[in-house]
């Protein structure tokens, strides 16, 4: 059964199209991966699906309720959460009371909303700077706190933008072992990244698109050998590599 259905989904800056006649279905419990060169279109998506920016045309059914026209605190109400590419956390204050923004928009109990937010926090590998303003933290710590504050809002879909760009090998696993939890959780995903160890080790289908188009839709094996993919995206270095 599929949580995300997005239909003919199309939207112009100007002259330019960022996405063009998108099709796609995400099904319950799911890990998507979704990749494609700089421009592809891949941030303006997830800007319609969480409510930043409108689309032209289309239809994007989540929950087999329609996201048209709903304000970003509406789609998060609704279920759907993300994070950003450029991690935009509340500087000035705690990373708890970052997390507690999040389990506010469903807990009304500042104690309860507390409490979940230490429980998150601690999930993350963030306790230890739990009282800490968040201007304090290195990048990678900035992106847990990203995923947690996101994951607090109690979300059936999590689209996560570029959560491992920036992180060095090992903060790559550590981050694929943490999405790899949330999924158990039965939190469904959406994934861009440009690190292809993430997108091979968690995707169970990966999307590619380019100039807003679909090019290909398979499992990792398949989508890294297409033609069209190569060519747009990944260069034939990435294929000799992989043997």
């Amino acid at each position: 059964m599929s949580i995300l259905k997005v239909t003919e989904l199309n939207k112009r800056f100007g002259g330019l199209t960022a996405i063009s006649k998108l099709t796609f279905e995400l099904g319950e419990g799911e890990i998507l991966g979704l990749i494609g060169p700089n421009g592809a279109g891949k941030t303006t998506l997830f800007n319609c699906l969480s409510g930043f920016n409108a689309p032209d045309s289309g239809e994007m059914i989540f929950s087999g309720k329609s996201l048209a026209n709903m304000q970003p605190y509406q789609v998060c109400q609704a279920g759907l959460a993300r994070t950003f590419q450029i991690v935009k956390p509340f500087l000035t204050i705690s990373v708890l009371d970052n997390v507690m923004v999040g389990a506010l928009t469903r807990e009304t109990s500042i104690k309860k909303a507390r409490e979940e937010s230490m429980e998150i926090i601690g999930w993350a590998g963030l306790g230890p700077m739990a009282h800490k303003e968040a201007e304090g933290l290195p990048l990678p710590l900035r992106k847990r706190l990203e995923m947690a504050r996101a994951l607090a809002t109690r979300p059936k879909l999590l689209l996560l933008d570029e959560v491992m760009a920036g992180l060095n090998p090992t903060e790559v696993s550590e981050i694929i072992d943490l999405i790899r939890e949330v999924n158990q959780k039965g939190v469904s995903i959406l994934l861009i990244e440009h690190v292809m160890q993430g997108i091979m080790a968690l995707s169970e289908r990966v999307l590619v698109i380019n100039y807003g188009s679909r090019i290909a839709e398979g499992t990792p094996t398949d989508v890294v050998k297409n033609e069209k993919v190569i060519e747009a995206y990944l260069g034939k270095e990435f294929l000799n590599a992989q043997g």
